[in-house]
């Protein structure tokens, strides 16, 4: 029984160390999301003042990119030139929701680094993001020509992402 008791520790230890093992390797990009292959959800919001583009509006019948992001966010700065250059493609209507952000900051954010979006909402107090299942910034939505969301990616978006991801899935979602 002293036995027992003695080994006990090395055994508690032995499974913490083994969730950690299996945990760690996951990628943290990969948070499932309760409505890839729902619809996007209908939101309402006000344009980004000083940003010099339309309200957030997804168009019927195109495959498009929503991405959530903030001036204040460090990993949005670090994806801002890879959705600059989709952008610049434009293969892909890419569009933008400013999270819980001063309106000025974000302009200000855009007017720098250059505005990727051909659409972009203000969503001061984050109930958009609510709805969308928005975890924080930064976050990228596909949504396919039918209105459906059918990918998400938490975190910064690289090319490298991009190139083994998203193209793909849009060149299949644009033949669907």
């Amino acid at each position: 029984m002293r036995r027992a008791l003695f080994l006990l520790p090395l055994l508690c230890f032995a499974a913490v160390a083994t969730w950690f093992a299996f945990g760690l390797g996951r990628d943290p990009s990969r948070i499932p999301s309760a409505l890839v292959g729902r619809p996007a959800p209908a939101v309402a919001l006000p344009p980004l003042e000083g940003a010099q583009r339309p309200a957030f509006a997804l168009q019927p019948g195109r495959v498009a990119i929503v991405n959530f992001f903030a001036s204040w966010c460090a990993p949005c700065k670090v994806e801002h030139p890879t959705l600059m250059r989709l952008a610049a493609e434009g293969r892909i209507a890419v569009h933008g929701i400013s999270y819980k952000d001063a309106a000025a900051d974000s302009a200000r954010f855009l007017a720098q680094l250059g505005n990727p979006f051909e659409t972009i909402g203000w969503d001061r107090d984050g109930r958009a993001a609510m709805e969308w299942g928005v975890y924080g910034v930064p976050e990228t939505f596909v949504v396919g020509r039918d209105g459906t969301i059918r990918h998400r990616h938490v975190g910064a978006l690289l090319d490298d992402t991009v190139a083994r991801v998203l193209v793909p899935m849009v060149a299949r979602l644009e033949r669907e």
